[in-house]
């Protein structure tokens, strides 16, 4: 695969969020479900796209996706048991003691957590579910995996906003001011063609500041490299994250 051929997936908009993000496994959504005190409920709080959102809202009898990104929510996946509503995560829209479990996916590394903390008690319906969850860094196979890992943490690390050590630590080391307790195994799996792998990673915030830092050839030198190793573009190869989670009673 050559460099020119791959150009363009480096620049892409707020739609692509959503056709390239991976979703979380359905036993994720299950498993808040056994948990939570109720269903009547959920918040999924820095929601983005909704990819877990519309989830939770197969077991929730209400269920609130919450971004600050108006962006963000216009290309929410729509569901008719799900509300999305522009709001951040120190001022939630919803009142005292109503929500069965709150969630935030992928998200808390951007929140100012002890006010964050603050709104998850004033909201939280007794013995209400939190969960602050991300997935790791992925993972492939063999070669392409050592390829990846060099760009991952060698070529884009100084472009990593410093919160992304929250994430790939899946948020270990703030302060979880709740009866913490250990959550499932799970992971998230797909069998990705090279576009679809390119067309994630062009998602990340990383690569928008290694682009706007004019490392437009640190970018396509990694594309050409990764589709020569990857061999037909139209293959598909397994692609796994590892899903992380804080959880605990409020």
């Amino acid at each position: 695969m050559s460099v020119e051929s791959t150009k363009n997936w480096f620049d892409q908009g707020g739609a692509s969020y959503a056709r390239f993000r991976p979703e979380y496994p359905p036993e994720l959504a299950k498993f808040f479900a056994t948990v939570a005190p109720s269903s009547d409920l959920a918040l999924d709080v820095g929601c983005g796209t909704g990819q877990l959102t519309v989830q939770l809202a197969e077991y929730f009898q209400q269920t609130l996706g919450l971004d600050p990104s108006a962006d963000q929510l216009a290309h929410a996946t729509r569901h008719p048991k799900v509300e999305y509503r522009i709001a951040p995560a120190e001022a939630l829209p919803v009142a005292p003691g109503s929500a069965s479990l709150i969630a935030a996916a992928q998200a808390a590394h951007w929140f100012d957590l002890p006010r964050f903390f603050g709104e998850v008690r004033r909201v939280a319906a007794r013995d209400a579910v939190l969960s602050l969850l991300s997935y790791g860094a992925l993972s492939l196979d063999g070669e392409l995996d050592e390829r990846f890992q060099r760009f991952y943490r060698a070529d884009l690390g100084r472009f990593w906003p410093a919160e992304r050590r929250l994430v790939d630590a899946g948020y270990a080391s703030p302060p979880f001011p709740v009866d913490e307790h250990a959550p499932p195994p799970l992971h998230i799996r797909k069998d990705w063609a090279l576009d679809e792998l390119l067309g994630y990673i062009a998602t990340w915030s990383a690569i928008r500041a290694a682009r706007e830092a004019g490392q437009n050839e640190l970018l396509q030198r990694f594309a050409g490299e990764l589709g020569e190793l990857w061999g037909d573009p139209q293959a598909r190869r397994e692609v796994r994250w590892p899903i992380n989670m804080r959880l605990g009673t409020v």
